[in-house]
């Protein structure tokens, strides 16, 4: 694992930053499937794109993580919390602690969302094996510790995520959003016919 200014340029984390400020408005989706192993929540992303793994803990404030993952492989990490006063739009640097590895003065978010209060952030794309493979996640404000979160079942609860992510791509393969097949459309519909392309992957 490294430190997100090792693994990301000055340009990335540009780019990162204003992704994660169009996250900060994010609605988290209801549809959500039974719990994995471990109490994980597999759910649909509201967007369509994408799903995500949530759990619920029994701490102060009644912690909530959420983590995300894209058709595209992108991830985002969400942490919540009734008690913190962190703003909307707030930019943060916190100290991430896997069991494997850490990233110290990793950027995130401040963010509003389901009457708490608390961040969101991005990782490098092995980020989801780490938090499969880990038992904790220990996040720190410096010195100051901010929260310290068990991560039973998350092997079996991103095996999960992932299957999910993956069954959104298979339905949107040659279909409209509704799941019905589209007709078979030229890449060029104004092109000559013998140029218009057969459309096999529309």
């Amino acid at each position: 694992m490294l430190s997100s200014q090792t693994f990301l340029p000055r340009r990335a984390r540009a780019i990162a930053a204003a992704t994660l400020l169009s996250l900060a408005g994010t609605t988290f989706a209801r549809d959500a499937a039974a719990p994995s192993p471990g109490g994980w929540v597999i759910s649909r992303s509201e967007g369509g794109d994408g799903c995500f793994m949530s759990k619920s803990f029994d701490h102060p404030g009644a912690t909530t993580l959420l983590f995300g993952l894209d058709g595209d492989g992108t991830n985002h990490l969400t942490v919540l919390n009734s008690h913190w006063s962190i703003k909307p739009r707030d930019r943060l640097k916190l100290d991430f602690r896997l069991t494997g590895g850490a990233y110290p003065g990793h950027f995130a978010i401040g963010l509003a969302a389901d009457g708490k209060r608390g961040f969101v952030t991005s990782f490098e794309p092995r980020f989801p094996a780490y938090i499969a493979a880990s038992r904790t996640l220990e996040i720190a404000r410096g010195k100051v510790p901010v929260e310290k979160l068990p991560l039973d079942g998350s092997g079996a609860a991103v095996a999960s995520l992932r299957k999910c992510v993956a069954a959104l791509g298979r339905r949107g393969k040659g279909s409209d959003q509704d799941g019905t097949r589209r007709p078979r459309i030229p890449l060029d519909p104004f092109a000559a016919p013998a140029s218009r392309g057969d459309g096999k992957d529309g």
